[in-house]
């Protein structure tokens, strides 16, 4: 473990994880089995609670801003928990001297998510800080949720498919391309949505779903080899079956970049077994947002390694869990 905190250890991959389990877990009383994106609230059976805090660089980007954001990332942690959000809390760190008119968009955007999103903000809280101690503005959000299906990624098994609603990476690239300023013949939009009705419709239709999880930090390539740690099996992942925008391949290349490990704001990964799998499609490709869902992979026996790759030219690639963040201060 480093002495000092780095950027990378906010990056959602192995330093971060160290952080968590060294660090933070010991001190607060040790760290339950599973580490889900929302936990049972105690003494509220059926409700569940989750947190989070966005301090994105620039706050307004293509297809997005801070203030969406914020609202879709904490009702998709909320959705991936088999949960229907009900309540969110925001609170704002405002940096001195930060522009009303800037202030008031954000706001804007925030309170049109919720209304788009059916649910409401019932609480939060203000606090301003001396210039050059926020970069701007940091939003923290918490979200409450009912449980309406129990999924885990312990109820992974043997056989399972893998199914994603459309394209990865393209937050990540959005983010990027609006904070330097980089231009591409086809504008790269981020995906920043609600995933809750895609899950919802999923739930109604009977969908055996053992798991759930929207893949921000750390992309697709984290969001998988957690899962697959969990649940004691492994995942092979089919390269020609993952969709990725021409445009994000090229900007990737460009940077120097895996789109595998680039953040998503708007995708569902499920996991669910292959009786169900190909009806979950059909499903997501009657709704907005679900139009590209498709299967990329199943999940294995257990291997030296948790996720692997089936390349389009016939290889196995090892997917390994990102050290940090490639792209930091996206979500």
């Amino acid at each position: 473990m480093a002495d000092k905190i780095r950027l990378a250890h906010g990056g959602g991959g192995v330093l971060m994880r160290e952080l968590i389990e060294e660090q933070i877990g010991p001190a607060l009383g040790g760290l339950p089995q599973e580490l889900p994106d929302a936990a049972p609230i105690p003494h509220a059976d059926g409700f569940v609670m989750t947190t989070d805090s966005f301090v994105v660089k620039p706050l307004f980007f293509k297809g997005g801003d801070i203030g969406s954001l914020a609202v879709h990332g904490t009702i998709n942690d909320l959705a991936v928990s088999g949960a229907q959000p009900l309540a969110l809390s925001l609170a704002l760190i405002i940096e001195e001297g930060l522009d009303i008119d800037e202030l008031k968009k954000v706001l804007r955007s925030t309170g049109d998510a919720v209304h788009e999103c059916g649910i409401r903000i019932i609480t939060g809280d203000t606090k301003v800080v001396a210039r050059g101690e926020a970069d701007e503005l940091f939003i923290n959000t918490a979200g409450v949720g009912k449980i309406i299906k129990n999924v885990s990624s312990t109820f992974v098994q043997e056989g399972d498919c893998v199914l994603i609603n459309g394209s990865i990476a393209e937050h990540g690239i959005a983010v990027m391309s609006s904070r330097e300023g980089l231009r591409f013949d086809t504008p790269i939009a981020s995906d920043s949505a609600s995933i809750w009705p895609l899950v919802k419709a999923l739930l109604d239709e009977d969908i055996e779903i053992h798991a759930m999880r929207d893949p921000t930090r750390g992309g697709l390539a984290a969001c998988c080899v957690e899962i697959a740690d969990a649940a004691g099996c492994s995942i092979e992942l089919e390269e020609k079956s993952i969709p990725i925008r021409a445009e994000v391949v090229a900007a990737c290349e460009m940077l120097g970049l895996d789109p595998l490990m680039v953040a998503n704001e708007g995708k569902l990964v499920a996991f669910l077994p292959k009786s169900d799998a190909q009806k979950a499609v059909n499903i997501l490709h009657k709704l907005p947002n679900g139009e590209n869902a498709v299967i990329i992979g199943h999940v294995i026996g257990r291997k030296p390694k948790s996720v692997y790759l089936q390349t389009r030219w016939g290889g196995r690639r090892i997917i390994e869990m990102p050290y940090g963040e490639e792209l930091p201060r996206i979500c």
